[in-house]
């Protein structure tokens, strides 16, 4: 029977860019924040909760995910996953077992 780890690493189905990001300088002295695809990952998304809020006096509903990925250094808070026309801000990655063979992140899309 495969282990717990297996069979979540198999549901992983849905493929997605895992982008970091760059920020430049404009022209008017601040910078712009854009995203450069790191790799292209293998994943499980699950639903875990949605809300409707106002920011800045506009209406947009963020849903929070659940990403299990495979095992992979360096994914930190500000990256970000794409693919299938929505994007996941990463809130948070972890280990949970500490056998680094998946990577668990908290991700929150945002929508307007």
């Amino acid at each position: 029977m495969a282990s717990l780890d297996a069979r979540r690493l198999g549901a992983a189905r849905m493929r997605l860019a895992l982008e970091f990001p760059v920020a430049s300088p404009d022209d008017a002295g601040g910078r712009i924040e854009t995203f450069t695809a790191a790799a292209a990952v293998w994943a499980e998304v699950r639903w875990l909760s949605g809300e409707e809020r106002s920011r800045a006096g506009r209406d947009e509903q963020a849903a929070r995910f659940e990403i299990v990925i495979r095992w992979r250094a360096g994914v930190n808070a500000g990256m970000r996953f794409t693919g299938q026309g929505a994007a996941y801000g990463v809130i948070s990655a972890g280990d949970p077992d500490g056998r680094r063979t998946r990577l668990v992140c908290l991700c929150e899309e945002i929508s307007s």
